[in-house]
C-alpha cells in the first residue's frame, strides 16, 4: 500500500488527520478516572454513575481502578505514534465540569476537570463541542469546560462564551503542511436543544437551524473571509440519529453544496453511535456518521445489531495545496473495560462488510488492509492527455 502521507504528484507532503465521533467521558468513565465528579445522576433508569460502571463490569469483568490516562486509550495511542497525524480533532461529548445545574433532559455526561488531563495523554488537539451534551450541566457548565480546555491547551470549535466565540473555527498551524480550519456545527436533527443556541449576549453551541442555501451561504462566506493557500477546512456537524444507516436526500444535499459552494475539504459528520456510509464526492471526503468512540454503554441492552461497541480511528490525507482527497486509513478497535482494545479478526471482518455495503451505496467501498486496518475505495478519474 503506498504512503498516503506524500503525494505522487507533487513534492510537498499531504495533510493527514486523525478524526473521530463522539467521545463521551462522563458518567461511568468519570468513575474509573483519578478525580471522578459525585456520582448522581438525574436518569429515569438510573440514579449514580456507579450504576453504568456495575453493568460493564457485569458483560466484561472487572475494571481496575483509578483508571490512568493513558490506559483509556490504550491501542489507540499504538495506531496514534504508527501513524503520527498531523492532528487530531474528537467530538467532545461531556461537559468538563464539577456544576450541579443540571439540565432536566434525562440524561447528563460531566467529567471532573481534574479527569481532563486524559485529553492530554491523547494527544488531542481539537474538542469539537458543537452537540447535544456540551451543555447538560448548564451555561456554568460550559463555561468549565471552555476553561478549563483553554487551560489544556487544547482548542475549541462549536461553543463558546457568544455567538461570535461559538462560530470561530478553530485554527491549528501544522508545520509543514499548511492549516486546519475546523469550523463546527450543532443541528437540532441530532437532539441540540434550539434554547442552547449562543446569541450575541449568551454563551452556546452554534446551532445550524436548517440545512438550508442561506446556511450554506453563511458557511461559504465564512470560509471565504479566513481562508489562505494550503488551508484544509474541516466542517464538523453534530447531525441525525444514534441509530440506523439512512443518510437523508438533505444530508447529501448540504454536504455536497458545502463542499462546491464553501469549498470544504472534509465533512466530518457524527451523533450515530455507530459508523456509517462514507461517500468521495468531487474530489472531497464525506464522513456521515463517523460513531462512538469511547462511551459507558457495556452491558446496556438494545441496538445489539449496530455493534456500537466497534470504534473506528479515521486517518484521512488532503492535498493542502488543492484540499483534494488522497486516502483514508481505517483502524477498528473495541470498547471493552471502558478503554479501546483491538477487536477480534472476526468483529473486524463483520466491520468491513457492513462499512462496505454502505459506502456502495454511495459510489465508494472499504477494502482490507493490513494488520486489521481498513482502506476506502472509490473510483479515480482516469489522468488526460495534453
Amino acid at each position: 500500500m503506498s504512503d498516503p502521507t506524500r503525494l505522487d504528484d507533487a513534492r510537498s507532503p499531504a495533510m493527514t488527520i486523525f478524526l473521530c465521533g463522539d467521545v463521551m467521558l462522563g458518567r461511568g468513565i468519570d468513575q474509573v478516572l483519578p478525580h471522578p465528579c459525585p456520582p448522581n445522576l438525574y436518569e429515569g433508569a438510573m440514579d449514580s454513575a456507579l450504576g453504568y460502571l456495575a453493568l460493564a463490569e457485569r458483560a466484561n469483568g472487572p475494571i481496575a481502578r483509578p483508571m490512568d490516562f493513558p490506559t483509556l486509550w490504550g491501542a489507540a495511542i499504538e495506531e496514534w505514534e504508527r501513524v503520527r497525524p498531523h492532528a487530531r480533532v474528537i467530538n467532545l461529548e461531556t461537559s468538563i465540569t464539577r456544576s450541579e445545574d443540571y439540565e432536566p433532559k434525562g440524561i447528563n455526561y460531566r467529567m471532573s476537570p481534574e479527569n481532563a488531563g486524559c485529553l492530554v495523554a491523547g494527544g488531542i488537539d481539537c474538542c469539537v463541542l458543537a452537540n447535544n451534551h456540551v451543555l447538560d450541566w448548564g451555561r456554568a457548565g460550559l463555561a468549565d469546560t471552555l476553561a478549563t480546555l483553554r487551560r489544556l491547551n487544547i482548542r475549541t470549535a462549536g461553543a463558546g462564551r457568544n455567538r461570535g466565540e461559538a462560530a470561530a473555527p478553530a485554527i491549528l498551524e501544522l508545520s509543514g503542511v499548511g492549516r486546519l480550519v475546523v469550523l463546527a456545527f450543532g443541528s437540532p436533527t441530532s437532539g441540540v436543544p434550539a434554547e442552547w443556541a449562543a446569541t450575541a449576549e449568551s454563551s452556546g453551541v452554534n446551532l445550524l437551524p436548517s440545512f438550508s442555501d442561506a446556511a450554506v451561504e453563511a458557511v461559504a462566506a465564512q470560509v471565504g473571509r479566513i481562508r489562505r493557500p494550503r488551508d484544509v477546512v474541516v466542517a464538523s456537524i453534530h447531525w441525525g440519529p444514534n441509530w440506523g444507516y439512512e443518510i437523508t436526500s438533505r444530508q447529501r444535499w448540504f454536504a455536497h453544496a458545502l463542499i462546491d459552494q464553501a469549498g470544504v475539504s472534509i465533512v466530518h459528520g457524527h451523533s450515530s453511535h455507530h459508523a456509517k456510509g462514507i461517500e468521495v464526492y468531487n474530489d472531497r471526503l464525506i464522513l456521515y456518521g463517523c460513531g462512538d468512540f469511547l462511551n459507558d454503554y457495556e452491558g446496556i441492552g438494545g441496538y445489539a445489531e449496530y455493534r456500537d461497541d466497534l470504534a473506528v480511528m479515521y486517518f484521512p490525507s488532503i492535498d493542502p495545496a488543492s484540499g483534494e482527497f488522497v486516502a483514508l486509513d481505517m483502524v477498528p478497535l473495541q470498547i471493552t473495560g471502558f478503554r479501546l482494545q483491538r477487536p477480534s479478526p472476526a468483529d473486524v471482518a463483520w466491520l468491513r462488510q457492513v462499512l462496505d455495503r454502505e459506502c456502495r451505496k454511495l459510489g465508494a467501498g472499504v477494502a482490507p488492509g493490513p494488520d486489521g486496518r481498513l482502506a476506502l475505495t472509490w473510483p479515480r478519474a482516469a489522468p488526460g492527455r495534453g
